[in-house]
């Protein structure tokens, strides 16, 4: 019983799930400066997905859903946290610069990459338990969700790039003007 406001206390089954998720997170943690080893994880796991979904010719529904959700992620990994369209230019966070005098404001997403990489691979693998259950097996015509996919993807990427283009802006750091700050080891030097 609490009494007086101090500390609750725990049942064992409440301690035993709360050093597991603080186990979980520290793993979680320490993948965060790991980009590439995360990406090639998440890639196993969709590779293992796909290869389920192919062996067993079913679970269509679950795939299409799936699909949906990760346009959904890939749009908010795309978009900038200030959406320059609905903020009419004034703004209380950072916003993408309109002409060359402004100032360099560099891009943040609305959806960081790790949060898109944790997302993703959980969705992977809920969609791969799901895989198990014959209840989530819906018989369905897949071409009619695969066309009808790739029609929204279409559909969606060519607004996204037209926002992209509208507002200047570019969310990947490749491709971009890389500047180089003063060498210190050539030896060549003009006097």
């Amino acid at each position: 019983m609490d009494v007086g406001g101090g500390e609750s206390v725990a049942t064992p089954v409440q301690q035993k799930a709360h050093e597991a998720w603080r186990i979980y997170q520290h793993y979680l943690d320490k993948t965060t400066p790991l980009p590439t080893y995360r990406w090639i994880g998440t890639a196993l796991v969709a590779l293992s997905y796909c290869l389920r979904v192919y062996y067993l010719q079913g679970f269509y529904i679950i795939a299409y859903g799936l699909g949906i959700y990760l346009l959904n992620l890939l749009i908010g990994f795309l978009s900038p946290l200030v959406d320059p369209e609905a903020s009419g230019g004034a703004s209380d966070g950072p916003s993408l610069p309109t002409r060359g005098s402004d100032e360099f404001k560099p891009f943040i997403r609305r959806l960081p990459e790790f949060k898109f990489w944790y997302s993703m691979t959980k969705a992977f693998c809920i969609a791969f338990v799901m895989t198990f259950f014959s209840v989530f097996d819906v018989p369905v015509f897949w071409p009619i969700l695969l066309c009808y996919w790739i029609v929204l993807f279409f559909l969606t990427m060519r607004r996204q790039i037209s926002h992209m283009i509208k507002y200047k802006y570019i969310p990947f750091s490749f491709g971009k003007q890389k500047y180089g700050g003063r060498s210190s080891s050539s030896g060549s030097r003009a006097d």
